[in-house]
């Protein structure tokens, strides 16, 4: 019904406000509406009168008709004065109209005021309801109510004992204001004609029945009241748009007279009202003026102190004593004016007291402000909840204009905060718009930063003692809220000049950081916390930096057991807390190996306060970074830092402590990795595979010729048996790249004989392996002479032919005798590896010489098989021997030293010729070099001679 009556007005309150859906309240014949202005957003409250609610519940005749229109005429004018006496009259205790009244189409009326919650007769109603329900003392009433955004809250309607002396106060003083300053007199002081706004203050309105009193010399522009027609009921009309008979002044119904000591006889009833149980006036007149006198003609129904003034409860002992005796008085000259009773022993109390110097704040001297600030705290936990919440807390807020008061107010609001169990929502509502009006208005001014006259020393004041309540406005923040309203608030505190400011902002990142999330963290608060690190210039800033920088990374800033590393994995002590919070707002690994630890490892001051705070960084860096970061980042840094001169013994054993521990760390990272990684290598490779060059060559089957060919070549050899391999052979001519240009004519020369006492035909030195050869011996078929009377008769069939040297310079090798060697000297039938003379050897190997008895041959044997590729060394004695190298122009040369001791040589290079020695020249060198000197072959022993020596 109330929507559909709204919907039809069209005024300039719908035009401009958004109203709730539902009324609030009800009080008399209006209902209450909660609303925002579109423009402004300011709450306020809409006043809606509905022209029917004066329709009769019985129907009348049409005879009657005309007189009730003329009846309801005259209530909408009194309706309409009441809210046009609201705009004459501006007083901290009447309410504040801030729209007028305005004509609705169906005809009724609407005005917007301040806004308000209940009126004081709506509260007691509700207290009956919730006393019926959960007998006396129930439970304070918090009834839900709808805002006008289509919200829900909650309102408190509990009463007690200071909000009662409280409101009493505040209307005594608006009663002061219409008797003395408006001269009017109220007419109608009812519960329904008080208002409770947000602020918990009670005031006056319900002025309908407002008149000047009789013989009032004061000009009002409002016209005087006939008693004899407001004392008339009307059943036609509803009651609530009449005269309240049950809070009436016998000075109206027995004198006639209006006065304004009869505004002080109602509000003795409405005291008594308050008290009672129902909150009922003691006076039940069933606005009917002949009860009324026959309850006041009888001393048991009239209020007096014999019968505890008709209060089915008791009433405080002031009340009884000395204020309501002067009350509810039958002579109007011994009652109290409105001045008096503000005077009276009820309100003596602290409480009261700082409530109506609270009230008059604005015009106290700003020394009187101050010492009331101080003092206030010390008070505070005696004020009712209510009272801290809706009276206290918005007065104080008005006053944060005042910087100088600054610190002092803020110290008493988070006190509030916390001591009231909404605290959460008066905070979000109330303290931060003032919060963000005074710390974020205005920007600073382009002078130079730290410049004592530019900074706000009452700004910073106030900043100090925000920072040091940061825990609970963390408590009474969402996470949104404290980013959008709070944070930029600790950025500004953060960049300050002031050092102190500084240090309590990073003090406060614990209470901080659990609000935020990781996004925020990283990208809004570390990036200004790590400035403020790396630019300071303070010690102590640097050390609260440091520390902060632990509570990013999920540690406490309060300093670690320096025995405790952190490693353990128990958790205790100081950390334990921040430990057992969640870590998805702390910094990432990748924020603290990029951007923190290069930021501690700039430090340049040597300070132990700074070092041990870095070091606890790195404690919880340990934690995190990974350990290759560790083993090359922090590591190194430790051990420099542990260096410093400044350190003593304990706090340099701690720097070890951690040393170790993270070295520890990263061992058995590593050892486990590499475990893992072994374990599933199904081949387990050896960890000296990579210096595995495989086979080169002819030493395939190794060096020292061990494989199953090689023992097979060497039995056939000693024994005398003719080789199963043929010409064909694995290790023959023909793997042989050197002889690829004489296959050919060894091939014509296959079937020449040899035997063991002749002289064998001269070969290519570059010749790797004889095909169908026995044994493989520096790449010549060889065959062993024999002991006499014992002849070997070699396979002539397996030999092929030999076929000079191209190139050579002297005699043919084929013409030269064969010399015999002593058995020192290099044999014919020796490895690959040359034999050592007993001068130094230029391949550097020792040889192993093998003796024959039965044949009384020796027979050089190195430890390792000559490559294919490769030509043998010459003999370290012989001059010459028949299978020897003609000399190259590189082996007239001088040898090297890098070659002189070298034991090994590639297989397709040409052995270095040996270095002079006292035994004489090795091999073809010498040989070639006596021919080229003219010394006579005579003297060369060759042939039989040759073999002889060999015996």
């Amino acid at each position: 019904m109330f929507t559909a009556a709204l919907k039809a007005f069209s005024s300039n309150i719908t035009s401009n406000y958004t109203l709730s859906q539902q009324p609030i309240s009800t009080s008399g014949p209006w209902e209450i509406f909660d609303a925002k202005k579109r423009s402004t957003g300011k709450p306020v409250s809409v006043f809606v009168f509905d022209k029917k609610s004066l329709d009769p519940h019985s129907g009348l005749g049409r005879t009657a008709g005309s007189s009730l229109k003329r009846v309801h005429e005259e209530v909408l004018e009194r309706l309409r004065k009441e809210a046009s006496s609201l705009a004459r009259l501006r007083h901290p205790n009447v309410l504040e109209l801030v729209e007028p009244v305005e004509d609705t189409r169906n005809g009724g009326l609407m005005f917007a005021t301040e806004q308000v919650t209940a009126s004081l007769g709506g509260l007691l109603h509700e207290k009956d309801s919730q006393e019926r329900a959960g007998g006396v003392g129930g439970r304070p009433s918090r009834f839900v109510v709808e805002s006008s955004d289509g919200g829900k809250r909650r309102r408190e309607v509990e009463i007690d004992e200071l909000e009662i002396q409280k409101g009493l106060l505040q209307i005594a003083k608006g009663l002061e204001f219409l008797h003395e300053s408006a001269g009017l007199v109220h007419g109608n002081l009812t519960p329904e004609a008080i208002y409770i706004n947000t602020k918990s203050d009670w005031k006056i309105s319900g002025l309908g029945f407002s008149s000047p009193p009789d013989n009032s010399n004061t000009a009002s522009s409002v016209a005087p009241i006939a008693l004899s027609e407001v004392l008339h009921h009307d059943p036609r009309l509803p009651r609530f748009v009449q005269l309240n008979v049950d809070y009436t002044s016998p000075d109206f119904v027995f004198d006639h007279n209006i006065s304004t000591s009869a505004d002080l006889f109602s509000l003795g009833l409405l005291i008594v009202a308050l008290y009672n149980s129902p909150h009922t006036s003691p006076l039940q007149t069933n606005s009917s003026q002949s009860t009324y006198n026959r309850l006041l003609s009888s001393p048991s129904t009239t209020p007096s102190p014999s019968n505890q003034f008709l209060s089915s409860r008791p009433l405080p002992k002031d009340l009884m004593s000395s204020v309501l005796p002067r009350l509810l008085t039958r002579r109007p000259a011994q009652r109290l004016n409105a001045r008096e009773f503000q005077e009276s022993q009820y309100f003596d109390n602290i409480l009261v007291s700082t409530i109506r110097f609270l009230d008059s704040l604005p015009a106290k001297t700003a020394n009187e402000k101050a010492q009331f600030m101080r003092g206030l705290a010390r008070v505070l936990s005696q004020f009712p909840k209510s009272v801290m919440e809706k009276k206290v807390l918005p007065a104080l807020l008005e006053e944060m204009k005042d910087r100088e008061l600054l610190a002092l107010i803020l110290q008493n609001v988070f006190k509030i905060i916390k001591a009231v169990p909404s605290g959460r929502r008066a905070f979000t509502d109330r303290v931060i718009p003032k919060l963000r009006e005074v710390f974020l208005s205005g920007k600073p001014s382009s002078a130079t930063k730290g410049v004592p006259a530019e900074r706000d020393t009452s700004k910073e004041a106030g900043l100090m003692v925000l920072l040091e309540n940061m825990n609970t406005i963390a408590e009474s923040c969402s996470g949104k809220e404290f980013k959008d309203d709070i944070l930029p608030i600790l950025f500004v505190a953060l960049e300050s000049p002031t050092h102190s400011v500084v240090d309590a902002s990073l003090r406060s990142l614990p209470n901080v950081l659990p609000v935020l999330d990781y996004a925020t963290t990283k990208n809004d608060l570390f990036p200004v916390v790590a400035t403020v690190f790396s630019k300071t210039n303070s010690l102590g800033i640097k050390v609260r930096g440091l520390e902060a920088f632990v509570v990013l990374c999920g540690g406490s800033s309060q300093a670690v057991d320096e025995g405790d590393d952190g490693l353990s994995g128990v958790s205790g002590g100081a950390g334990a807390t921040s430990k057992s919070t969640s870590n998805s707002n702390h910094l990432d690994k990748y924020v603290i190996q990029e951007k923190m630890v290069p930021l501690m490892k700039a430090i340049k001051t040597k300070e132990p306060a700074v070092m041990m705070a870095a070091l606890n960084v790195y404690r919880y860096v340990g934690q995190i970074a990974d350990t290759e970061f560790i083993a090359t980042e922090v590591l190194p840094t430790l051990w420099s830092m542990s260096l410093g001169p400044l350190l003593n013994l304990q706090q340099f054993r701690a720097f070890m402590d951690l040393v170790k521990s993270l070295s520890s760390s990263v061992e058995q990272t590593q050892t486990k990795k590499l475990q893992e990684l072994s374990s599933s290598d199904s081949r387990n490779a050896k960890s000296d595979d990579f210096m595995s060059f495989g086979p080169v060559g002819g030493f395939a089957n190794g060096a020292n010729g061990s494989g199953d060919a090689h023992e097979g070549d060497f039995e056939r050899l000693v024994t005398g048996r003719q080789s199963s391999s043929g010409a064909s052979g694995t290790n023959g001519i023909a793997d042989d790249p050197w002889a690829s240009t004489t296959t050919a004519s060894r091939n014509d020369k296959a079937g020449v004989p040899v035997f063991s006492w002749s002289t064998p035909p001269p070969t290519s030195p570059h010749s790797s392996n004889i095909a169908g050869s026995s044994v493989t011996n520096g790449g010549m078929a060889q065959q062993l002479p024999s002991r006499a009377p014992r002849t070997i008769t070699p396979d002539l069939s397996s030999f092929a032919a030999l076929t000079p040297s191209s190139g050579a310079s002297g005699p043919s090798m084929a013409t030269l005798p064969l010399q015999p060697t002593s058995a020192s000297s290099s044999s014919i039938w020796s490895s690959g590896s040359p034999i050592i003379p007993q001068s130094s050897n230029p391949w550097g190997s020792q040889p192993n010489t093998t003796h024959n008895p039965s044949s009384g041959m020796s027979f050089g044997q190195t430890a390792s098989t000559p490559s294919p590729f490769s030509i043998a060394p010459p003999p370290s004695s012989a001059p010459q021997t028949p299978f020897a190298s003609t000399p190259t122009p590189y082996q007239h040369q001088s040898q090297p030293p890098a070659l002189a001791g070298s034991a090994s040589y590639s297989g397709f290079s040409i052995a270095p010729p040996p270095t002079k020695s006292g035994g004489g020249a090795p091999g073809g060198y010498d040989a070639g070099k006596k021919q080229q000197t003219g010394i006579p072959a005579a003297t060369q022993k060759s042939g039989l001679d040759k073999y002889q020596s060999l015996l």
